[in-house]
């Protein structure tokens, strides 16, 4: 059984993590750190320079900037330097106008802001933002996690220096004490045993990315791919039933967020995508299914959990697309609304990372709603299966008997053994035509 103090902690932790965003986070962490920066500075800066780790480039290539109806980081940038609130974090160009992204538009066209890759970035997730004018300058480094300050400079004077601290505990800002260690099991009885008043907040998620969901519906957002489910053709060939709902509500909702929609979405994990994964499926499952709202609070708790989970080992970026964790947890928050118990949950699990352990990721785009469709099929897929009793055995590639130990293997695969993987993906995305 949990502790009361792991109760305490992992509520703090699904708080941390679970929250809104507006547009992809990783060009939002962007335009953050430099909104930082120019705030320490304390004027409008006469020059920008932003050096970023590869993965953190990757992410903010060739995703729409929410208001902006631009693609990429120049754009983000400069509004993040001429009208971010920083206390908004992941929501701080939500108060984007028509007139601001002109004087955005003219700010990059001014060729004061300068990008580069950070060498030898300490972290997968770092983002270093220097606002100058004159012989003053405002920097703020943000690493590990999209909201996580290490470094703050106002005007030569040294406000925060953690340098070097990048594990999980020092991003939760507690190094000091025995960090949390979760489990599959500690997920369960989490969200099993909690009382309900306790973790209805989750509920939220399920609002706020159903709407997005629906308000997608209204344009054409990306490559339109929930819109073309909901169609007279895509109905003729997938159907009209509970599992081509679940890959419309969770396409559409991606569709609009990648093209820079001005929607916001609950995030897990420091990624919108993510938290769609890990809560539309589940959302539509629940409701199609007749489960009550307390079965429908605690499957999502254990979708968003369970995915928290995984990324705390894998890392906030990595060469694996974050579809698969999050669609993980949606198969384990389906099984349990299938009427599932923690064993058909862990076979849930173990057949997720049978069949998608190895999908790449390529940089937040459009078509990253193709792979959390992919996703989300093999999580209702999974589920049907672990009700059935069926699981990939240990005998079958990287499953382990041990749920937990499997989940290891895929972040084992995911966290180092891509690494080179991912250069090479970058390298294909940098050196185009």
């Amino acid at each position: 059984m949990l502790s009361e103090k792991e109760k305490k902690e992992i509520t703090a932790l699904v708080h941390r993590e679970v929250v809104p965003a507006v547009g992809c986070t990783e060009p939002v962490c962007v335009a953050l750190a430099v909104t930082r920066a120019r705030e320490l500075l304390g004027c409008e800066p006469e020059r920008i320079d932003v050096r970023l780790s590869a993965n953190i480039l990757k992410n903010a290539m060739g995703v729409g900037i929410p208001g902006t109806g631009m693609t990429g980081l120049p754009i983000a940038i400069a509004l993040g330097a001429l009208i971010g609130k920083s206390e908004r974090e992941l929501e701080v160009l939500a108060d984007c106008t028509a007139q601001d992204v002109e004087a955005g538009k003219k700010l990059v066209e001014a060729q004061r802001i300068h990008i580069s890759l950070k060498e030898n970035a300490p972290d997968k997730l770092y983002v270093e933002a220097e606002c100058s004018a004159g012989e003053y300058s405002g920097i703020a480094v943000l690493a590990h996690q999209h909201t996580h300050y290490i470094y703050m400079e106002q005007r030569g004077k040294v406000l925060l220096d953690r340098r070097g601290e990048f594990s999980a505990e020092d991003a939760a800002g507690d190094a000091a004490e025995e960090p949390l260690t979760l489990n599959l099991k500690k997920v369960w009885d989490y969200a099993m045993t909690m009382p309900l008043e306790e973790i209805s907040f989750i509920l939220e998620a399920g609002r706020m990315n159903e709407e997005a969901s629906r308000r997608a519906l209204s344009g054409n957002y990306g490559h339109t791919l929930g819109k073309a489910l909901t169609r007279p053709l895509g109905r003729g060939i997938m159907g009209d039933n509970i599992f081509s709902h679940i890959l419309s509500s969770t396409s559409c909702a991606c569709d609009a967020r990648m093209a820079g929609a001005m929607i916001p979405v609950m995030s897990n994990s420091g990624s919108g995508n993510q938290g769609i994964c890990a809560t539309n499926p589940v959302c539509v499952f629940a409701r199609e299914n007749h489960n009550t709202e307390e079965e429908l609070t605690r499957a999502l708790m254990l979708s968003h959990l369970t995915a928290i989970y995984i990324k705390q080992n894998l890392g906030a970026l990595s060469a694996l697309c974050g579809c698969v964790v999050a669609s993980t947890g949606s198969s384990c928050g389906i099984t349990y609304l299938m009427g599932g118990d923690y064993l058909q949950v862990t076979y849930a699990v173990k057949n997720m990372i049978a069949n998608l352990t190895g999908m790449i990721c390529d940089g937040a785009k459009p078509s990253c709603a193709l792979k959390l469709t992919s996703g989300v099929s093999t999580a209702v897929l999974s589920a049907m299966l672990a009700m059935q009793g069926n699981c990939v055995s240990s005998v079958e590639g990287i499953i382990d008997e041990d749920v937990d130990r499997s989940i290891r293997n895929l972040v084992s695969i995911g966290a180092d053994a891509m690494n080179e993987t991912d250069r090479c993906v970058l390298d294909i995305m940098t050196h185009k035509g």
